[in-house]
C-alpha cells in the first residue's frame, strides 16, 4: 500500500524556519515527482512546490519563491521542504503528494500524506 508520511511541522515565530519531511513507502519513489501543498482554514488547497523524479526540476508558487526550497533524497525515499523567512500567512496544514509529473495542480496527484500543521506567529 502506497503511503506518504509528513513530519516537521510545528509552531514558529515569523521570520523563523522549519523543514518538512515526506517519507514514502509502498511505491517506487524514484519514479514519482513530489509536490507540496497547503490548506489554510477557510481556504482552498494550493500548490506550493514540486520536484521532478529524474532531473530534479523544481517549481515554486509565487508566494513562496525565494523563501522555500524543495529537495529529495531518493536513497531515503524522502522529500523535503525547507521553509525560511516564514510569515503568518504561511500558516496552514501542509501536505506532500506523489505524481508522475511535477505541477501544482492537486487533482493530478495519486498519493497523499495526512498533513502536518505549520503555525507561524506574528
Amino acid at each position: 500500500e502506497a503511503q506518504l508520511v509528513e513530519s516537521g511541522g510545528g509552531l514558529v515565530e515569523a521570520g523563523g524556519s522549519l523543514r518538512l519531511s515526506c517519507t514514502a513507502s509502498g511505491f517506487t519513489f524514484d519514479d514519482y515527482a513530489i509536490g507540496w501543498f497547503r490548506q489554510a482554514p477557510g481556504k482552498e488547497r494550493e500548490g506550493v512546490s514540486c520536484i521532478s523524479s529524474i532531473d530534479g526540476y523544481t517549481y515554486y508558487s509565487d508566494s513562496v519563491k525565494g523563501r522555500f526550497t524543495i529537495s529529495r533524497d531518493n536513497a531515503k525515499n524522502t522529500g523535503y521542504l525547507q521553509m525560511n523567512s516564514l510569515k503568518p500567512e504561511d500558516t496552514a496544514v501542509y501536505y506532500c503528494a506523489a505524481d508522475y509529473f511535477c505541477d501544482l495542480h492537486d487533482t493530478t496527484y495519486d498519493y497523499w500524506g495526512q498533513g502536518t500543521q505549520v503555525t507561524v506567529s506574528s
